[in-house]
C-alpha cells in the first residue's frame, strides 16, 4: 500500500508540469482529491487493514494528500502568475489618450423652473417659507375660509389621512402658519408639491404650486397687479396681461392672472385653445376672514396672495403639450434639459 502511494505522488508529479490552464489544474485535483478520486478510493481501504497498520496507514494517506495538493497549488500559482504576465503583454495602455468623460445628471425641468421662480421673487424682497406635505384640515381648509360643504373637502378630490389630517391639495397652508408666527408687514412665498385626486393629460395626483403673500399698511390691489406685471416680464419677457374676475373663498375680490399665448402670440392656436391667451395663476386680496383667523385686525392691515402651478409655467417655458411628460422618467425627454 505504501509503494501505491508513493506512485501516486510521483504520478502528480511527473504531469502537473505539463499543464498549461487552471482549468486542466483543477481537473487534476478531482481525479486524485475528488469524492471519486484515486486517493480517496485508496483510503476506503482501511476498513480491510488490521486495527494495529490502521494508524501508520492514515499517516500515508494524509502526507500524500498534502504532497499533491501542495503540488497542485503551486502550479496553480504559476499559472496564475503567467496569466497575469501574457495579460501586461498585450493590454497595453495607451496613458496619452485623453480620459472618459464623466456624466453628469442636471435638474430636472419642474426643479429648475421652481428655482428659477423663487429667485424672481427673492430679488424682489420675498421670504421663502416651507411648511408640511401631510396637513391638519385645520391649515388646509378651515384657516383659509373654506367652508365644511366646499367640494375640494370631498373624497374624491382630496386625500385624506385620518379625518382631520389630508395631503395638502395647495400650498396655501403654508401661508396661515407663515401669518401665525409672523407679524406684518412682510412678503413671502412657498413652493411645493401638493396632492389631489385627479389624472389625465393636464392632472396628475401629485403636482407643485408656489404662493405669494404680502400683508402689511394700505396694501392694494394696484401693488398685486405692480408685482405680478413684473413676474412675468422676467419670465416670459415684454407681453401682455389681463385680470380677470374670479371666485376663491380666501381672496375677495379675487381674479386669474392670463398672459398673451407665448406660442402665437394672441393669434390663437391649439395650446391657447384659440382664445390667445393663456390662464398662469389665481389672485386676490386676502380675505378679511382668514386675517381674523390668525389674529391680525382686517382694520390695520390689508394684504394680497397669489398662486400657480410650477408644471404649467415650466410647459410655458419649454413648449410642452403633455403634462405627464413630467412624471414618466423617460430618459431621453429629461436630457434635453440638463
Amino acid at each position: 500500500m505504501e509503494k501505491r502511494l508513493q506512485s501516486l505522488k510521483q504520478e502528480v508529479e511527473s504531469i502537473i508540469n505539463g499543464v498549461s490552464t487552471l482549468q486542466e489544474i483543477d481537473d487534476i485535483r478531482v481525479k486524485y482529491l475528488g469524492k471519486k478520486g484515486s486517493l480517496t478510493e485508496i483510503s476506503k481501504q482501511m476498513r480491510d487493514i488490521s486495527p494495529d497498520d490502521r494508524p501508520r496507514f492514515g499517516q500515508l494517506v494524509n502526507e500524500t494528500k498534502t504532497a499533491i495538493t501542495e503540488l497542485i497549488e503551486k502550479r496553480m500559482e504559476r499559472l496564475k502568475e503567467q496569466i497575469k504576465e501574457q495579460q501586461l503583454k498585450d493590454e497595453i495602455i495607451d496613458i496619452s489618450l485623453p480620459g472618459r468623460m464623466i456624466s453628469t445628471g442636471g435638474l430636472h425641468p419642474i426643479t429648475e423652473t421652481m428655482d428659477f421662480l423663487k429667485d424672481i421673487f427673492i430679488e424682489m424682497g420675498f421670504d421663502v417659507a416651507e411648511g408640511p406635505e401631510v396637513e391638519f384640515t385645520k391649515y388646509n381648509f378651515d384657516a383659509l375660509n373654506i367652508p365644511d360643504t366646499h367640494p375640494s373637502r370631498d373624497l374624491q378630490d382630496t386625500f385624506y389621512i385620518l379625518e382631520n389630517v389630508v395631503l395638502r391639495t395647495h400650498t396655501s397652508p403654508v401661508q396661515a402658519r407663515y401669518m401665525e408666527k409672523n407679524k406684518p408687514p412682510f412678503r413671502m412665498i412657498c413652493a411645493g408639491k401638493v396632492y389631489r385626486n385627479d389624472y389625465d393629460i393636464s392632472h396628475t395626483p401629485m403636482f407643485h404650486q408656489m404662493e405669494g403673500l404680502m400683508v402689511g399698511e394700505n396694501i392694494s390691489f394696484a401693488n398685486l397687479k405692480a408685482i405680478l406685471e413684473q413676474f412675468v416680464t422676467k419670465v416670459f419677457g415684454k407681453t401682455k396681461v389681463r385680470f380677470r374676475p374670479h371666485f376663491f373663498p380666501f381672496t375677495e375680490p379675487s381674479a386669474e392672472m392670463d398672459v398673451e399665448c407665448v406660442i402665437c402670440k394672441g393669434k390663437g392656436c391649439r395650446v391657447c385653445k384659440h382664445s390667445g391667451w393663456l390662464e398662469i395663476m389665481g389672485c386676490g386680496m386676502v380675505d378679511p376672514e382668514v386675517l381674523k383667523n390668525v389674529g391680525y385686525n382686517p382694520e390695520e392691515v390689508s394684504g394680497f396672495a397669489f398662486g400657480m402651478g410650477i408644471e404649467r409655467i415650466t410647459m410655458l417655458r419649454y413648449g410642452i403639450d403633455d403634462l405627464r411628460a413630467f412624471f414618466e422618467n423617460n430618459m431621453r425627454f429629461l436630457k434635453q434639459f440638463k
